[in-house]
């Protein structure tokens, strides 16, 4: 379905880098969370975690800076305007990842659900799950300005990450309400772990989006 297409860019360099960067942001925020989570697990809301906390704060105000310098730039220079408008919706969706990131992981600081040890396992594989699925979203979309041909095996990685990381909350959540731990610990629970699956969801919606701008070069 997708042909090779020569790069969106030819002589937009600076416009091309901080786009590169702000999905080097999502591969740096999915490796920081995912360090941050496995050591709320081992040390609850240490000072060791409000560091790594921090730091995701950090790259999130990072890359919002970013995204507001792209958007500037398209507009006052007037870059592309062919596909101005899916850039700026793909900047747009790829920073709300970027954002669950960090609301994420702050609400883990704020809340301090206790989870018990016995889901400890499978919350790293839901972790695990939709970090992979935001990177392999930065993927798709630096082939999206790079290397059009590859676009499609990063999106579908995006899905089949999306789709197990339904099926690891759901059996998770499952297990969470058949156990005797009190009905307001549980739904903090389930709280928590629909705003982890949530990282994924949106990389999911943001593929969705990416492939429609596919199409609408490939015609």
């Amino acid at each position: 379905m997708f042909h090779i297409k020569m790069p969106i860019f030819s002589h937009t360099n600076e416009l091309e880098q901080k786009i590169d960067e702000l999905h080097d942001k999502i591969i740096e925020i999915s490796m920081v969370f995912k360090k941050a989570v496995h050591l709320f697990l081992k040390e609850q809301r240490s000072q060791n975690y409000r560091k790594l906390s921090k730091e995701i704060k950090t790259i999130e105000h990072e890359a919002d800076v970013l995204r507001r310098d792209i958007e500037n730039r398209l507009y006052a220079q007037n870059l592309i305007p062919d596909f101005r408008g899916d850039v700026l919706e793909l900047v747009e969706n790829l920073d709300k990842v970027i954002n669950e990131f960090d609301e994420v992981a702050h609400g883990f600081y704020l809340e301090r659900p206790i989870i018990p040890e016995t889901y400890h396992e499978q919350l790293l594989e839901l972790v695990n799950e939709v970090c992979q699925c935001a990177e392999n979203l930065a993927f798709a979309s630096r082939a999206f300005f790079k290397d059009f041909s590859s676009v499609r095996n990063y999106s579908k990685k995006v899905y089949l990450l999306e789709h197990e990381s339904d099926k690891t909350t759901a059996k998770l959540v499952d297990e969470i309400f058949s156990s005797d731990i009190e009905l307001a610990h549980k739904l903090q629970l389930k709280t928590f772990l629909s705003e982890v699956a949530d990282i994924a969801d949106l990389a999911e919606n943001c593929i969705d989006q990416l492939l429609i701008y596919v199409i609408k070069r490939d015609i």
